[in-house]
């Protein structure tokens, strides 16, 4: 197969936040991606899921709040309900703008676990705030569990859960197969289903993936030509949001490795973004990144807006 292959990374702008914006969002998102499948690539699509694992976290806390024999979903199961609620509107609204162009191709979505490693020190330190705001009486009763949570001024108390490093795409041949089959898949879904892999048993973990570390560990795996990473803004900048910002049109990973080392890019946000785009290019140097916003897109494949990343 001579198509260039993408790996397209969706950030919560692609999505939406409720379940109404979900469904108008992904009807853009789906132009985007058919102008990428029109011009000739072979897409793999991966996507956050910040609000609506936390939406669907919440909905099942409460539901077992109301209903006092119901067994609340642990986080793996929540993580698995949002790949199959996102893909399910992602693939049927990108499958509708394809026939729409008079291109006939399946779009599926893979539910995908990702391997970390149960000693991670991401499991002692946990950042990732997941559900509603609680009381103290509640906060107390989720310790004695066993979970961590944060306290928030004037607001309450929010759990946080660990953020591990992926280890192995459990289903990487099937998402190969059907991407060199030249089949739209969406995969990954939220970073993938944390999950420990004890003997032949795979048991879900109580965390979150950053979807950006999946994105280019996903890359590498399938030797992609290209990693296209979808953000609220339209390029990379040196002092970003600041009197002195400076966008940055391209740059290698040495330059990139540079301006990580002098704080130029914030956790949470783009550093996640950057670290993925090197590791991306250490597995794959002849690939490379642009990291753009869904409305820039098209002049950033132009070289006209974005920033590239190369080795």
């Amino acid at each position: 197969m001579n198509k260039k292959h993408v790996v397209v990374s969706l950030g919560h702008d692609a999505l939406g936040y409720t379940t109404l914006e979900q469904r108008d969002a992904v009807r853009r998102t789906a132009v985007a991606l058919a102008d990428l499948v029109e011009a000739d690539c072979q897409l793999t699509i991966t996507h956050s899921n910040g609000p609506q694992v936390s939406m669907i976290h919440k909905a099942m806390t409460e539901l077992r709040r109301v209903y006092i024999d119901y067994t609340p979903a642990p986080m793996c199961v929540c993580s698995a309900m949002s790949q199959g609620y996102v893909g399910y509107d992602l693939q049927n609204a990108l499958r509708s703008e394809l026939l729409s162009r008079g291109i006939s191709k399946s779009v599926c979505t893979i539910l995908t676990q990702v391997t970390v490693d149960p000693y991670d020190e991401a499991f002692y330190e946990p950042t990732k705030v997941i559900g509603r705001y609680m009381s103290h009486e509640d906060a107390e009763t989720e310790i004695k569990k066993g979970n961590y949570v944060r306290e928030f001024p004037g607001k309450g108390f929010r759990r946080v859960i660990a953020a591990p490093r992926p280890i192995d795409i459990v289903e990487i041949e099937s998402i190969r197969t059907l991407a060199m089959a030249d089949q739209v898949v969406i995969a990954c879904g939220g970073g993938g289903i944390p999950v420990i892999e004890q003997k032949h048993v795979l048991k879900g973990a109580s965390a979150v993936i950053e979807k950006d570390a999946i994105a280019g560990r996903l890359a590498a795996e399938l030797q992609s030509d290209q990693l296209i990473i979808l953000t609220s803004v339209e390029q990379v900048c040196e002092n970003y949001g600041t009197a002195t910002q400076k966008p940055i049109p391209a740059m290698t990973v040495a330059q990139a490795q540079k301006l990580m080392a002098q704080g130029h890019f914030e956790p949470g946000t783009m550093l996640p973004k950057i670290e993925a785009a090197i590791s991306y290019l250490d597995a794959n140097p002849q690939g490379e990144v642009l990291i753009t916003s869904m409305d820039a897109l098209k002049d950033a494949l132009k070289e006209k807006n974005g920033t590239k990343i190369t080795l």
